[in-house]
């Protein structure tokens, strides 16, 4: 047992310090794109690749791993990474950018995939849900903290770049040195949203209105605060406000929609996304306090939707359709995410930047909306045969296989040697 609690803090650090660079990366790359007066629907494309690339990567990587393993793919992927991460000093070029995303996001998603097949091998059937829970309290606590790297240099200067090089190189050290050995190689997803939807048709809405809200967030909501006028401490505080409530709202959200309709918690937090949104949109106070506070309650709806989508459709499926379902689900995310930024910029441009305000509460409306369609038209499952809410990772096909809602047999059968 020390050897595996070993080798989890390995993979935990190797993660948290690679989701440091990333994080830093990504927020710091909208606001060099500012500065450097990339029209804002340009920015929303160079955004977008890096989801483009992710979805690119969740085809190449496997193959990859199975041919080196993962020890190797991990180094080369860092390798590439760090250098992408520097290479945005040599052209200020939005293509140059926009090909140095997609190649981000290749890397990016093989690392999740090499980290999450490892602790999925580690994880015993019985703390499966532990092991999820660890690594998804890493990855937003990183995310949330990489925010505040952006205050040790000028956004206009070299050091956040090199920052952000050294992070990633850096988190193939746990990795290398781990002692534990390579779990059962991945396989590539497939995709089977046509079944999925005539399933659960909400929980296929849900899933595709939470990557283009993700999508936009990620992509674009460092570039809302500074073409609002707030400055880089503000910007910190909007992005880690968010990615906090989305840390610590997700769970007890989740573990209440357990004891009802799970579809009433799904429209209840949309509604509640929407106008949180709205009010967003209309606030001109002055209450830092007040301002943040409604960002970390916005946080926690909108990360909701993702996990509430999958559970809901997880309540109308047998479990061994459960892990194929899933990984559709992820991959039609990805096609949300790659749309985000760009509807966001094109509307920005257009509509000023308060406008991804409105994009947020329009999409979690439609939702709620159509939440409300589908209670009316569909009876529920009974609660008592609801699955269990469990937080969802939206990284790679290998998080799935960690759900412990999967049934035990089915569990044992992918991770076998």
């Amino acid at each position: 047992m020390l050897g595996i609690a070993i080798s989890i803090f390995s993979l935990l650090l190797g993660t948290a310090l690679l989701l440091l660079g990333i994080g830093l990366q990504g927020t710091l790359l909208g606001l060099r794109a500012v500065h450097e007066n990339f029209p804002t629907p340009v920015i929303g494309y160079v955004m977008s690749a890096y989801f483009i690339g992710f979805a690119i990567g969740s085809y190449l990587c496997p193959p990859l791993i199975r041919r080196v393993g993962h020890i190797r793919a991990y180094a080369a992927m860092a390798a590439t990474a760090s250098a992408a991460a520097i290479s945005y000093l040599l052209i200020f070029d939005p293509w140059f950018w926009a090909l140095l995303r997609i190649v981000t996001g290749i890397c990016m998603v093989g690392f999740y995939m090499v980290i999450e097949s490892w602790l999925n091998a580690l994880a015993p059937n019985d703390r499966r849900g532990q092991f999820l829970s660890a690594y998804m309290v890493i990855t937003f606590l990183a995310l949330a903290a990489a925010q505040y790297l952006l205050l040790t240099a000028n956004i206009a200067g070299f050091r956040l770049f090199a920052i952000t090089s050294i992070l990633i190189s850096a988190a193939v050290v746990p990795i290398a040195l781990t002692r534990v050995e390579q779990p059962q190689l991945i396989e590539s997803p497939r995709l089977h949203l046509l079944v999925v939807y005539r399933q659960s048709p909400l929980g296929v809405i849900g899933t595709f209105a939470s990557g283009v809200v993700m999508g936009a967030f990620w992509g674009m909501m460092a570039v809302y605060g500074s073409q609002t006028g707030l400055d880089k401490i503000g910007i910190v505080w909007l992005m880690s406000a968010t990615i906090l409530g989305g840390a610590l709202l997700q769970w007890p959200i989740g573990k209440l929609s357990d004891h009802v309709d799970r579809r009433s918690i799904l429209g209840i937090t949309t509604t509640a996304a929407a106008i949180l949104a709205f009010l967003l949109y209309l606030y001109s106070g002055h209450s830092p306090l007040l301002l943040y506070g409604n960002y970390f309650l916005f946080g926690g709806f909108a990360f909701s939707l993702y996990s509430l989508s999958v559970a809901h459709v997880n309540d109308l499926l047998q479990p061994e359709q459960a892990l194929d379902a899933s990984q559709s689900l992820l991959q039609l995310y990805g096609i949300g995410a790659v749309l985000g930024p760009i509807v966001a910029g094109i509307t920005m441009e257009h509509y000023g930047p308060h406008s991804l305000l409105l994009l947020y509460s329009v999409a979690f409306l439609a939702v709620g909306l159509f939440t409300l369609h589908r209670i009316h038209v569909r009876t529920a499952p009974p609660v008592e045969q609801q699955e269990e809410f469990i937080p969802m990772a939206r990284t790679s096909p290998a998080s799935l296989e960690m759900d412990p809602r999967l049934d035990t047999e089915q569990h044992e059968e992918k991770t076998e040697p």
